[in-house]
């Protein structure tokens, strides 16, 4: 898949490699997104942005409240994404209760995972991802939901009704 190219089902994960932040300001930890969904069902939703207000309040809790659905359908592992640093990130998955709830806050701080999907926008300050949710099994798309219509297309409750 080019950088051009807008993530279908059908798609690989590819093997980027995403910062995990640590409690207390540890260093990060990197991840390969491929080597994570390897034998996995898992669920990965992207923001423009940690702390920005239609992130916060509405795409990043439906998946916080849709936990325990999401586990019942069989995600092994949710994930949240965006372009900010590995700090940013963790912060956010710790004041916002994601990761309390189990969610994985990774940093796409290079853009690496938006860009391959084809899914980047600019901003005043650094490339974004945009908006989207997705389901892989291990490591292929087996369901996409864009942005382009609605932001709601992409929230939990959306990805839940196509399991």
């Amino acid at each position: 898949m080019s950088a051009a190219e807008e993530v279908k089902v059908g798609d690989k994960i590819p093997s980027v490699t995403l910062m995990e932040g640590q409690a207390d300001y540890g260093s990060p930890v990197a991840v390969d997104l491929a080597e994570l969904a390897a034998g996995k069902k898992v669920a990965i939703f992207a923001v423009p942005g940690a702390f920005t207000p239609g992130c916060s309040k509405s795409h990043l809790p439906s998946f916080i409240t849709s936990m325990g659905d999401l586990k019942d359908k069989g995600v092994d592992v949710v994930i949240c994404t965006a372009t900010n640093d590995a700090y940013v990130m963790e912060a956010w998955g710790r004041t916002s209760g994601g990761a309390d709830a189990g969610i994985r806050f990774l940093a796409d701080s290079d853009a690496e995972l938006c860009k391959a999907f084809g899914l980047t926008m600019g901003s005043d300050t650094f490339t974004r991802s945009k908006r989207y949710s997705l389901i892989a099994e291990d490591g292929v798309v087996t369901h996409y939901f864009s942005s382009a219509k609605e932001s709601s297309d992409t929230w939990a409750p959306n990805v839940l009704s196509a399991l």
